[in-house]
């Protein structure tokens, strides 16, 4: 009967709601969980330096080390495959020495990362220090949403983990302004600060309660949970939930990566694979890097439209963060991908009028209306969600091999898109949109028929829906 319920997201998501479990009281947002999540995201602001300073730095970069259009392309390429890197050693790094212990690893790729670029003299320090960036920012990407997600209660968890995306945007479109007013080498120094900031905070903050449960560590469990919930708050229905599910797991195989492929993970894994893929392969990897190059194929300026870009995500996370505990993972999936469809569908159909020869004074603006209902579109929910369900729906056994895993996908996937996605714009720009709209609509689809609603319910009430054998007592 259990195996028949995860045939159907629908179902999934009416079991979610149905879980029989005694309702919590809602928690409070604590000083010390609001300071732990602001330490956590600042490694997401410096996931966003990384990504913004590709196209402000390069003008510099390439008069001062006089380098060539390849060679410079290879330095915003190499940064993926860092991340790449990064993603398969974030599982076993954050279970081997904890969630703290994680995000300052990553953190002292990112500051050696930075000062190589700083101090580069040639082409190999530079490609050097954005290769440990990534590194850093692919070990990032991982640890932090799931240190959100095990340390907020389940009526805040959506809303505190949607910061990981707002940083990491609002990252980039701080270092893209300010890399307009000052040299590289400055923008790289700014680009430490974060660095530091989060590698102070990390000597402050409390590690994952459930981490420490997983361990073994049963009163520090409890003692950071009493911390994190306030001196006031019950916390025993919550630490008993944990601990109960901890002991259950430990019947179970040891943490390997071919456990993930077993019938009882196959719901999870399916979901959060294709999240991740059709998070990359709807383009906005490739969109983000190339528009300059976009804007210019359309005729309109690339200054203006960058800088639009860059603008309109901000407020449309924001908006993404206020709606997460209120309407709920699923319906901003859903918008999210009905609004890049549709930004996906206007750009193609622009430039298929352009190639044409029809409407040539409109289809510029409808190709800057297009990206901008994409970028906008995306940043509501694509952006950050695929990376909160996937730190929600895995069992803590598993959790470390299954978020490496699924970390790879995305940056294997990303890396895929953009090394393409020049040829494809080159050969075809409105068949390059026309594909990532197709892609956004099977989206549509299968968010709307597979992936569960997770709002309102703890990491171990979900788990119960979707590995049910790994929740049996």
């Amino acid at each position: 009967m259990e195996e028949e319920s995860l045939e159907n997201g629908n179902i999934n998501s009416h079991l979610l709601a149905d879980v029989d479990c005694e309702a919590e009281s809602e928690s409070s947002a604590t000083f010390i969980l609001v300071f732990s999540t602001f330490i956590a995201v600042c490694g997401s602001y410096v996931f966003g330096t990384c990504l913004g300073y590709y196209s402000p730095a390069e003008i510099g970069i390439r008069d001062d080390l006089d380098l060539s259009e390849s060679e410079y392309a290879l330095f915003g390429s190499i940064m993926t495959v860092g991340a790449m890197i990064g993603a398969i050693i974030s599982g076993k790094t954050s279970e081997m020495i904890g969630r703290r212990g994680a995000m300052g690893i990553s953190e002292l790729f990112c500051l050696i990362g930075w000062l190589s670029i700083l101090c580069s003299k040639n082409v190999w320090l530079l490609d050097v220090g954005r290769l440990l960036i990534g590194c850093g920012i692919g070990l990032l990407s991982y640890v932090v949403p799931v240190y959100i997600a095990e340390i907020t209660p389940k009526n805040l968890r959506g809303g505190f983990s949607s910061v990981h995306q707002f940083m990491i945007t609002l990252g980039s479109a701080m270092t893209y302004f300010i890399g307009t007013a000052v040299t590289w080498r400055t923008l790289a120094l700014i680009g430490i600060i974060p660095c530091l900031v989060q590698l102070v905070g990390l000597l402050i903050v409390p590690e994952s309660p459930r981490w420490l449960a997983k361990i073994g560590r049963e009163k520090d469990c409890e003692a950071v949970l009493q911390r994190l919930r306030g001196e006031s708050a019950n916390i025993s229905e919550e630490a008993t939930e944990i601990t109960d599910y901890i002991q259950n797991l430990k019947q179970l195989p040891e943490d390997r990566i071919l456990d993930l492929f077993q019938r009882i993970y196959a719901r999870s894994l399916m979901v959060g694979v294709a999240l991740m893929l059709m998070q990359q392969f709807g383009g906005v990897n490739g969109i983000e890097l190339y528009s300059s190059s976009i804007f210019e194929a359309a005729g309109f300026s690339a200054k203006v439209g960058i800088t639009a870009m860059a603008i309109v995500q901000i407020p449309m996370t924001i908006l993404g963060i206020l709606l997460m505990d209120k309407s709920g993972r699923r319906p901003l999936l859903l918008s999210s991908s009905v609004g890049t469809f549709i930004g996906s569908l206007l750009a193609g159909v622009s430039f298929s009028l352009q190639d044409h020869q029809l409407w040539k004074k409109v289809t510029p603006v409808l190709v800057f209306v297009g990206i901008l209902v994409y970028s906008g579109s995306f940043g509501l929910g694509l952006a950050g969600i695929p990376w909160l369900i996937m730190s929600e729906i895995f069992p803590i056994n598993i959790k470390d091999s299954a978020g490496s895993f699924v970390s790879l996908v995305n940056w294997s996937s990303s890396w895929i898109v953009t090394f393409i996605f020049n040829f494809l714009l080159e050969r075809s720009p409105a068949g390059t949109f026309f594909i990532f709209s197709s892609i956004s609509g099977l989206t549509v689809l299968f968010v709307a028929k597979i992936v569960p609603e997770t709002k309102g319910r703890t990491l171990e009430q979900i788990q119960s829906v979707m590995n049910p054998l790994t929740a049996r007592r």
